[in-house]
């Protein structure tokens, strides 16, 4: 019964491992199709041969929508916010899980600088359709989170009622003071310090560009992406 019981408990731990490292999908015809937009993937994706042409933004009547691909982040240069404000947005994945074997997530992020570079930083927020979220940060290749290292739960995110279903998020993220808030649909889900997103190997301040971020293999419409000042 012992060995039958960790043979099982094994092939689940593989399988879950397997489940974290699919490999990340091309998309045909990839590439942006959004005039004044730019990206870059993942630095982790670029090692093993992904390229942006792997992805996909392009419009869709007045919406965007983004198909992956590897994991990338997408932004206009022209929109960076400064101060206390909040950037918001509303994420559809129609076909939760449509172009994955698990959750992945997508949403905003904030404070870019040396965007393009392999030295660019941001922090972002982003929902899974399962009821997660996370907040994280990149610095060149280093990596900081505000919040546990696969997200975390919380009772406001939507979950989708199954594989194939609609599910919709609408995500704000702001800078208040000395405070970082992301909200999700209406409700603040973390709230953290602004220092901890601040330093060496992290922002550079919350000041900077902002935009949109997907994690790999994940298709979503994102409409009514805006700043308000505080």
């Amino acid at each position: 019964m012992w060995f039958k019981s960790a043979v099982v408990a094994g092939l689940l731990v593989a399988s879950s491992g397997a489940a974290a490292q699919d490999a990340s999908r091309v998309v045909a015809g990839g590439g942006i199709k959004v005039a004044g937009w730019q990206g870059k993937i993942d630095a982790s994706e670029a090692k093993q041969g992904g390229k942006l042409e792997g992805a996909k933004l392009e419009k869709v009547g007045d919406d965007l929508r983004v198909t992956t691909g590897p994991a990338v982040a997408y932004w206009n240069p022209s929109t960076v916010a400064t101060g206390n404000y909040t950037v918001k947005a509303t994420f559809t994945e129609e076909k939760y899980m449509a172009l994955n074997s698990h959750p992945h997530p997508y949403g905003l992020f904030i404070g870019g600088s040396d965007m393009g570079t392999d030295k660019q930083s941001y922090l972002y927020c982003m929902a899974y359709g399962d009821g997660r979220f996370i907040v994280r940060g990149f610095s060149g290749d280093s990596t900081f989170r505000l919040n546990a290292p696969r997200g975390e739960p919380n009772a406001a995110i939507n979950k989708a009622s199954g594989v194939g279903a609609s599910v919709t998020q609408e995500i704000a993220l702001s800078v208040k003071g000395d405070k970082v808030e992301c909200a999700i649909n209406g409700q603040v889900v973390g709230s953290y310090d602004k220092s901890l997103a601040l330093g060496e190997k992290k922002l550079k301040s919350t000041d900077g560009v902002y935009g949109i971020r997907f994690g790999h293999n994940t298709d979503a419409v994102v409409k009514g992406l805006a700043l308000t000042k505080q």
